[in-house]
């Protein structure tokens, strides 16, 4: 496991890494909340089935408000039946409380490998709409949160039902489509470019509405979540090549960000181990007031708990949640 510096940091603010969720409200403010963020699991099934009941189970005794699952929900070299989609749909169906889901490549982009079954991506999007989002004002979990979607508030993307956000204690939570496998953007096939430019737009739309939203509302800080991994296809100066399929999204970020002049916090899976840091613009540069969370996966089935004081200079603090028994990767 790789843990920066700043992990070791945020984590000395925390008394115990498996408070009860209502005494972490006590240690701060009136407002103060915590909730659990995982993804990139259940990877290698069967195998993991267990292992990530055990890490549900160590979520449902926190009694968390609410937890994030920034996709992949199964290994690239599964294949994308409907049978093991929904064998993980089935899963995080187990969470007592509310679970906020965005979706992974694994699930869609990459299942046109061999390995994957040779899909076509953009019929098993579909299928992941239809499947995970039958409902879109609502996350899915036994108690499941009111969201909005993207697909009701902004009729000209309509298809766009992934895409929701929701207020806790004057904190935005938004969800965005941006996988990784460079967000799908793959210039050999003409129907992932159309696919791509289509769904970029309708995620840089809704980040602009989502933040200027929390902005008209005073929010008091902003969370993203997004399984893509930006840093995946950087040039070693930092910058995004010109062929990266996540340029303007992160304009966008930055663009909202800067205008809300909170707070922001970024949360990804994609490279399975639990790190914080600045997020970098496109051009490589730190941007001021974001941070990013990357969350466990894979081998590693545990999750991360944030605790949020919406009323302090600190808003976020980090604890990782780990499930001894499912131990520390290979």
């Amino acid at each position: 496991m790789r843990l920066l510096p700043a992990v070791t940091a945020a984590m000395l603010t925390i008394a115990t890494s498996l408070m009860p969720a209502s005494a972490a409200e006590r240690i701060g403010g009136d407002n103060a909340f915590s909730f659990v963020a995982l993804g990139d699991m259940p990877y290698n099934l069967p195998d993991d089935t267990t292992k990530f009941d055990r890490l549900i189970a160590a979520v449902n005794a926190l009694k968390p408000a609410f937890t994030l699952h920034v996709g992949d929900i199964k290994s690239g070299a599964l294949p994308c039946s409907d049978e093991v989609l929904k064998t993980s749909y089935d899963q995080i169906q187990t969470f007592e409380g509310a679970v906020v889901y965005t979706i992974g490549d694994n699930e869609w982009i990459d299942c046109h490998r061999t390995a994957a079954g040779g899909y076509n991506p953009r019929e098993r999007l579909m299928k992941l709409r239809e499947m995970f989002f039958a409902t879109p004002t609502k996350s899915l979990g036994k108690t499941p949160l009111d969201v909005e979607s993207q697909a009701l508030l902004m009729p000209e993307f309509s298809t766009y039902v992934e895409n929701t956000r929701f207020a806790t204690n004057g904190v935005m939570f938004l969800t965005a489509n941006v996988p990784g496998s460079n967000n799908g953007f793959e210039a050999h096939d003409p129907e992932a470019v159309t696919e791509f430019f289509a769904r970029d737009k309708a995620n840089v739309a809704w980040i602009d509405a989502s933040f200027a939203k929390a902005k008209a509302d005073n929010a008091k800080a902003a969370v993203l979540f997004m399984q893509a991994e930006f840093n995946e296809a950087r040039f070693p100066n930092g910058a995004m090549p010109r062929q990266s399929g996540f340029t303007r999204m992160l304009d966008a970020i930055e663009a909202g960000a800067t205008s809300f002049g909170k707070p922001v916090l970024l949360i990804h899976g994609d490279e399975h181990y639990f790190s914080i840091a600045p997020l970098r613009n496109s051009k490589g540069k730190p941007i001021p007031g974001v941070n990013k969370l990357m969350v466990y996966g894979d081998t590693l089935v545990h999750a991360v708990r944030v605790l949020v004081d919406p009323d302090s200079s600190h808003v976020f603090g980090f604890v990782p949640l780990i499930v001894p028994e499912n131990g520390m990767g290979k």
